[in-house]
């Protein structure tokens, strides 16, 4: 099985590169945290997408901490990687968003695997149950989610984005991104964008996806269709819900909804690292995790 960790962010809100920071007791990144909490379910091969300046720091990073059995890619989510079909010669600084990240892997992944961000901590039963649902997955066209509340997934700091998920009969049915979504002083959670009171239960994707090389072939037809129109060439992205509500609109695929039965945290903002730190802390002294992590 296969953990792919999303890492090529520039940490804007954070104000530093946040997949780097040492939040562990003896310094580890969190996604060190994801990726002792794959491998002790079954997980073989670690795949890292991340900034071409970064490549061989975390290459050589997680080659000194990871056994020699387990598999490492370490890849560039490159502004010129793009489907051969199609052209790009704008100017443009940042990288074509998740959907694209996921898609840089496309030659180093035959089998399905796990997508996750590397800025957040999902919980070890969240890896629990994808390992189950891999290992019992029969259907190629079946896509699985790691599905949290809304209400356990904000920052005291600022608005955050999220995808807001339907579900019906553990079924994804639509998933909406919400890019400004805040905490009121009555405690009510409010999408800044539209003025809407989102429901504390409602389910939410926080990019724990479960897919199979499907992905890959439909992304590439996606992108080129998004590359077609020149308005998208400098800021726009493409972002993986969105690639995955496609998929499921026109019959590719279908969303089992698991639930994550985890608690999650990450570090949207500077201010969360407290939080984060005291967290890990925590699981530690509780012997969830050994310390140091790597030994």
């Amino acid at each position: 099985m296969t953990l792919l960790l999303m890492a090529a962010g520039s940490g804007s809100r954070y104000g530093k590169l946040k997949q780097f920071d040492d939040l562990g007791p003896n310094g580890e990144f969190l996604m060190e945290f994801s990726i002792f909490d794959a491998l002790q379910n079954g997980f073989e091969h670690i795949v890292v997408i991340t900034k071409k300046e970064n490549q061989a720091f975390l290459k050589n990073h997680l080659s000194e901490r990871l056994d020699s059995s387990i598999k490492l890619d370490v890849l560039v989510q490159r502004i010129d990687d793009i489907p051969e079909t199609s052209s790009f010669s704008g100017e443009r600084k940042k990288p074509w968003g998740t959907a694209h990240a996921v898609w840089t892997a496309r030659t180093v992944i035959k089998t399905p695997f796990v997508i996750i961000n590397a800025d957040d901590y999902y919980g070890q039963n969240a890896f629990k149950g994808a390992a189950e649902f891999i290992k019992t997955q029969k259907n190629t066209d079946v896509f699985g989610l790691i599905g949290y509340q809304l209400k356990d997934t904000l920052s005291d700091f600022g608005a955050v984005s999220r995808g807001v998920c339907t579900v019906e009969e553990k079924r994804l049915q639509t998933i909406v991104e919400r890019t400004k979504i805040s905490k009121g002083n009555n405690g009510d959670i409010k999408d800044e964008d539209s003025g809407e009171i989102l429901d504390a239960n409602a389910t939410v994707s926080m990019n724990f996806w479960i897919c199979t090389p499907k992905i890959f072939d439909y992304t590439k037809r996606y992108f080129a269709s998004f590359l077609d129109q020149v308005e998208n060439h400098e800021k726009n992205e493409i972002y993986l819900p969105f690639v995955a509500q496609e998929m499921m609109e026109n019959g590719s695929i279908s969303v089992e909804v698991i639930n994550a039965d985890s608690d999650w945290f990450g570090v949207t903002y500077y201010k969360d690292k407290d939080i984060a730190v005291k967290t890990l802390n925590r699981l530690v002294e509780a012997g969830k995790y050994p310390s140091p992590l790597w030994q």
